[in-house]
């Protein structure tokens, strides 16, 4: 399942307007295969929106979004998920009357897989993730927990380039935010794909990210190792409007 190549994901002046409110103002961020690139920001700082144009579900007011150099702005998201761009949601979005193992099979084969290559592509991934017990039973019968790993499944059922997580910790306990952890830290080397993760759980971002990129009211406020985001004043101040105080891990 691994990539080969080297390959990136960028912005590069990145504007979304939603009549007059800009839900993003000039972002720049870079995105690399085989790390774990944190995203965070207060509530409203253009996450998920930054999410959303990154899999091609909002197209950008301006500015260009760049797939190992090649701008795929234009394109929506199922061209992006072909070309290696993989996502999970804040809600799963699971097919509630297929099983899981269907569920991970539908991506798979419109990547252009055969049935029984997407088959087993999602039956290996769900052995990696401890879940082969479930991959006969229907999706909608899945606790929440369980629903939000299977999400994560089915955009590594892509076999991408790129996988974007969504707060996939949100509404977890701590032993299944541990876990989660220990999946998200494994994503790199066994699928050769870059990992950006966008998360409130501190603890998470701290665990498993390499660079943490960190917006503010739909600005980059600043990029750097999870200790040096954390020690930033200004970051401190977005968060709790004081710099006297780290950001909680």
């Amino acid at each position: 399942m691994s990539q080969t190549t080297h390959d990136t994901l960028e912005t590069k002046n990145l504007h979304v307007a939603f009549g007059g409110i800009h839900a993003l103002s000039g972002v720049d961020l870079m995105i690399e295969t085989g790390i774990v690139q944190g995203l965070i920001g207060p509530n409203g700082a253009g996450k998920t929106t930054l999410v959303n144009v990154l899999s091609g579900f909002q197209p950008p007011t301006r500015g260009r979004v760049l797939l190992s150099g090649a701008d795929v702005s234009k394109q929506g998201p199922q061209k992006l998920a072909k070309a290696g761009i993989g996502r999970s949601f804040q809600a799963a979005r699971l097919f509630h009357d297929m099983t899981v193992t269907q569920n991970l099979m539908t991506p798979a084969i419109a990547t252009g897989l055969s049935k029984t290559k997407a088959h087993d592509r999602s039956e290996d991934i769900l052995k990696w993730m401890g879940l082969s017990h479930l991959g006969n039973h229907l999706a909608g019968s899945l606790s929440y927990g369980d629903e939000r790993r299977i999400s994560i499944a089915r955009g590594l059922a892509l076999d991408p380039k790129f996988v974007l997580l969504d707060e996939p910790a949100s509404g977890m306990n701590d032993s299944e935010c541990q876990d989660l952890m220990n999946i998200i830290l494994d994503i790199p080397s066994r699928f050769g794909c870059g990992v950006l993760l966008i998360e409130h759980n501190m603890k998470v971002i701290m665990g498993v990210c390499e660079r943490v990129h960190v917006l503010d009211g739909g600005r980059s406020l600043a990029e750097g190792t999870p200790s040096e985001v954390q020690d930033n004043p200004d970051v401190r101040r977005a968060y709790l409007g004081d710099d006297d105080t780290t950001v909680a891990a």
